[in-house]
């Protein structure tokens, strides 16, 4: 009798919504195995029986012959009893035990679908909700695990009898797909228009929707995690008219493009973008535009209106079946072809998702609004990335990205990081796994903070982790910091110094393991600092169980607060200041300051009032930009910093001497000079950057008439030069050469592509951000790597200060 074995095989990652179950079932019938397969809490569990060869060849390729979307993390087997019996099964799956499952993010709707969409003899022909084992929604419509169809909000929709059979058919590319439906068993669009909102009585909403945005109308349109506005992007009326109703000032609005050559005029394309923009995530993409219009004959425009003076265009192509009936079929009449798509909400609100809140919070908003009845249960806004030298620049993590867990560099124990308030993302980790939660938002609105707190139980009872302890920005005023406090109860929380936990966030992006220090560079816009200032033009030599502030930008008064980043001509106006550089009438920012104001602000910096100091690498860039009359109003996050980068990339190439181009020097003085002794201790002072230099020769070549563009690249040369002789001092004084480069500065590319540049000639080793975000919505994942590695843990109930002393919750 030939011998028979029989194995139990345990496969943890992202294996559930996937088609893993269908696959091992494949595998194994093919290879002539009895046994089954479930799905579990735990992850996907088989058992298979036969011949030992057999088996050895089961589960030798099982990771590694996977199907597109899963994400195996480990595969464990060990041999059991042989249990007889015939044939193998795809067995119910089993509630209870530990959550030890991932769920996947949703994916583009991938190229056979789309093939069936169009093809008019096939049952889904324009079936707005065609979704298969490998593309459509997963993470939004999970209600919980383990992965069923009973488990999402498709439960609601029972199969039809075809629907069933495909289901059921282990050769089938639907094979116990859980979203799966068809026109007659799945979700309804519709389009509802007019005052109240009521449905159309035409048959076809996808073509009623398409002429209303040709007529210039704004659509609210249901999409996978929330609702998008969208307007026809070359319809300069409908595209100013949509910023009016958002109140969105001049922030720029994402695009639709239908395909890659419907933008290839407008943009520059290398080989990564065109990976992003066509791959299963589809995020929105920033791109270089193109000098001029780009535009031929028959060509996509886009109204200005769109991006004003701004570098980069904005761009995702469709990712869900009704995108890309909204852009139109091959055979469809003409309409849009690139589309504004914004997320649906109010400004400072988080994205929509529910039909009734969309009817009252999209009114006055949107004309109509094409929805359906598939619920949404998890919010998830568009991810949104770019290409720097070659490389993923992650600046929003959210659709595509969540919630996939990130590999730790070192066990931790069950953390909850709340995160910051601009950008708000929190972090669950346990073991070597970290989740970071979709972007949430700016948390200064109470529905992004009640979206925060349903979030974050969602993300709980997906990962199963029930955090022990909690970490929170040490700023005293920070809404996430107070939800925190609340949350923790018992429990204790780790209060983690802003750009300490930036640093913390690329330390572990990159594996580092916390046995050494770094030089960390954080530039931002604003972060608490140690001494109640706000620090932002930091560089620190620390690792996760503390930090010392080796230097930082000259502190200068942030005259009104928020007005000041409202209005940089303030900021450059209090740098001038400083500076010891008259405000003299024929400079723009002086001109820009109203005369009245012009006098108010003097006294408030004369006396100093409502004037914190701060460092704020951020406020540097706002004041050079109004200095050189390149933006004297914000209005929204980044505007100056965003247009002075702009100009900086309109600037003639560097010459090799002297002369007008942007290699013609400012720089940056070091205060105190001379360096102490190697590895002098955390009571040595920083070293001071002082900006005066750097501002005196911007007013000199503002009066020698140097163009503002030169102007704007001089200064990215001057910050890169003052970032790598800052290193090399570092270097000098306490033998480090690894540098990361952190904080919402970095986004700039001008930026991180000159300092990088500059580092690595000079031998040093270049940490910078590709999966997570370098602004705020990194922060809590270094948050969470400080709480897990203090040195100290806090009491229950009390508030523990890395580097500093308890205080009392």
């Amino acid at each position: 009798m030939e011998a028979v074995q029989r194995r139990r095989i345990v496969v943890r990652g992202v294996v559930q919504g996937v088609g893993f179950r269908p696959y091992v079932y494949t595998r194994a019938t093919g290879l002539g195995l009895t046994g089954h397969v479930t799905n579990t809490p735990e992850g996907v569990v088989a058992e298979v029986e036969g011949a030992p060869a057999a088996v050895t060849a089961f589960c030798e390729r099982l990771a590694a012959d996977a199907p597109p979307l899963a994400v195996v993390h480990t595969v464990d087997h060990h041999e059991v009893p042989a249990a007889g019996g015939s044939g193998f099964t795809i067995t119910a799956s089993r509630a209870g035990g530990p959550v030890r499952t991932l769920v996947s993010p949703d994916t583009a709707t991938c190229a056979d679908c789309l093939a069936e969409l169009a093809d008019p003899a096939d049952r889904r022909h324009r079936h707005p909700f065609i979704t298969c084992t490998h593309c459509g929604p997963r993470f939004t419509i999970v209600t919980g695990l383990p992965y069923d169809r009973d488990h999402t909000t498709m439960a609601r929709f029972p199969l039809c009898p075809d629907c069933a059979r495909e289901y059921a058919d282990p050769a089938d590319r639907r094979f116990h797909a859980q979203p799966v439906a068809c026109p007659a068993c799945g979700p309804r669009l519709r389009l509802l228009t007019g005052a109240p909102p009521r449905e159309t009585g035409g048959a076809d909403p996808i073509a009623a929707a398409r002429r209303l945005l040709a007529a210039g109308a704004i659509l609210a349109v249901k999409g996978l995690g929330g609702y998008h506005l969208a307007c026809d992007a070359a319809n300069p009326a409908a595209v100013a008219e949509l910023r009016r109703r958002k109140a969105r000032g001049d922030k720029p609005f994402a695009l639709m493009a239908r395909d890659l050559s419907d933008i290839e005029h407008l943009v520059r394309l290398d080989p990564a973008e065109r990976g992003l923009l066509a791959g299963p995530v589809r995020p929105v993409v920033l791109l270089r535009r193109r000098p001029g219009t780009g535009s031929g004959p028959g060509a996509a425009t886009v109204a200005d209106a769109v991006a004003p003076r701004c570098p980069d265009l904005g761009v995702m192509l469709p990712y869900t079946p009704v995108h890309h009936l909204l852009l139109g079929l091959p055979g469809d009449p003409p309409g849009p072809r690139l589309l504004v798509m914004t997320s649906g909400n109010r400004s400072g609100e988080p994205i929509v998702t529910d039909d009734t809140e969309a009817l009252e919070r999209l009114g006055g908003l949107a004309d109509a609004w094409l929805t359906h009845d598939r619920p949404i249960h998890v919010p998830c806004d568009d991810s949104v990335v770019r290409v720097c030298d070659g490389e993923l620049l992650t600046l929003r993590r959210a659709r595509g990205y969540a919630p996939l867990p990130l590999e730790l560099p070192l066990p931790v124990p069950p953390v909850l990081a709340a995160g910051g308030d601009l950008k708000n993302t929190f972090c669950l980790g346990e073991g070597r796994k970290a989740w970071l939660s979709a972007h949430i938002g700016d948390m200064d609105d109470l529905a992004t903070q009640q979206a925060f707190e349903r979030a974050e139980r969602q993300l709980e009872s997906l990962t199963g982790v029930r955090p022990a302890r909690l970490a929170a920005d040490r700023h005293p005023g920070y809404r996430s910091g107070a939800w925190a406090r609340r949350a923790a109860g018992s429990r204790p929380l780790t209060a983690v110094q802003h750009h300490h936990a930036h640093i913390a966030s690329a330390m572990a992006e990159h594996g580092l393991d916390g046995t050494g220090r770094v030089i960390g560079v954080a530039f931002d816009g604003t972060g608490y600092g140690d001494d109640g200032t706000v620090w932002g033009g930091e560089i620190l030599l620390a690792d996760y169980t503390g930090h010392h502030r080796f230097a930082h930008l000259a502190p200068v008064p942030l005259p009104g607060g928020d007005a000041a980043v409202r209005r940089p001509y303030r900021m450059a106006l209090s740098h001038l200041r400083a500076a010891g550089l008259p405000r003299s009438p024929d400079l723009p920012c002086t001109a820009a300051c109203p005369p009245e104001e012009l006098r108010v602000l003097e006294r408030q910096l004369e006396r100093g009032l409502h004037c914190t100091p701060t460092s704020s690498m951020g406020r540097l860039f706002d004041a050079v930009s109004s200095l050189a009359g390149i933006c004297h109003h914000a209005g929204y996050e980044a505007q100056a910093a965003i247009e002075l980068e702009s100009a900086a990339l309109a600037a003639p190439p560097a010459g090799p001497g002297p002369g007008p181009g942007p290699g013609s020097g400012y720089a940056f003085a070091l205060r105190p000079p001379q360096p102490p002794a190697r590895d002098a201790g955390p009571g040595t002072a920083p070293v001071v950057a002082d900006p005066a230099p750097v501002l005196a020769a911007v007013v000199a070549d503002l009066r020698a008439g140097t163009p503002a563009p030169v102007i704007a690249a001089r200064f990215h040369t001057a910050v890169a030069a003052l970032v790598a002789g800052l290193a090399a001092l570092a270097r000098e004084r306490h033998g480090l050469d690894t540098v990361a480069l952190t904080g919402g500065v970095f986004a700039n590319t001008v930026l991180s592509s000159a300092c990088t540049r500059l580092l690595r000639e000079r031998g040093f080793t270049v940490l910078r951000h590709h999966r997570i975000p370098p602004n705020d919505g990194g922060l809590a994942l270094g948050q969470l790597m400080v709480a897990a590695c203090a040195p100290h843990h806090p009491h229950q109930g009390e508030v523990h200060v890395p580097g500093g002393t308890r205080q009392s919750a």
